[in-house]
């Protein structure tokens, strides 16, 4: 049976490829350089190429399209210093943001079916490429891929000396210290980006 296809633009060292490798995607990457860190190299297929050069429609057999672009013009912008407020928009970082988005709708009409996107990037791009759909500490997401997003559990309490939290299945009964025999009580180890 074939593997999955994820394509990781703007690759790096491999953040978003190490989770899908370990989910059974077949990955390939695309920078423009390669990026080695002591012994630390990417860990899957790399293409050396500037992703303003490729045509999407080279990646219709793709189920995901991942994308971390540069992000230091956003951040320097966001600094609180008067040279990094005076500088002008950050024109390379908007134009490379901009690109996976071709490059997905390119894939996607290709494919004759739409191929999901999501794109990764700092709090400051936001005002220079819209508003992010999600955010999880300091990442900040943009496209359509809301299974990756954390999932937010209301109505949960923490039950005292087990580190277990009570999530009510149906409408709850009580003071506020008494539960209701319909409460499952499930751990959180932590770590867990899903956050069940």
């Amino acid at each position: 049976m074939k593997r999955p296809l994820c394509i990781d633009l703007f690759c790096g060292l491999g953040g978003w490829t190490e989770g899908f490798l370990a989910e059974g995607y077949d990955v390939v990457g695309f920078d423009i350089e390669q990026h080695v860190y002591g012994t630390e190299r990417y860990p899957a297929q790399l293409v050396l190429q500037d992703v303003r050069t490729l045509h999407g429609s080279q990646f219709k057999d793709a189920q995901m399209i991942v994308a971390l672009s540069p992000c230091q013009e956003f951040s320097y912008r966001a600094m609180p210093w008067k040279r990094a407020k005076a500088l002008g928009p950050p024109v390379l970082g908007m134009e490379l943001f901009a690109q996976a988005f071709r490059i997905q709708r390119e894939a996607s009409a290709a494919a004759g079916h739409h191929i999901p996107m999501i794109q990764e990037n700092v709090c400051g791009a936001q005002k220079y490429v819209g508003r992010a759909r999600w955010h999880y500490g300091s990442f900040y997401l943009w496209g359509d891929v809301p299974a990756l997003m954390p999932i937010v559990i209301k109505n949960r309490m923490k039950f005292p000396g087990t580190g277990a939290y009570l999530w009510k299945d149906r409408a709850y009964k009580g003071d506020g210290h008494a539960f209701h025999q319909e409460y499952a009580a499930r751990k959180n180890d932590g770590g867990s980006w899903f956050n069940v």
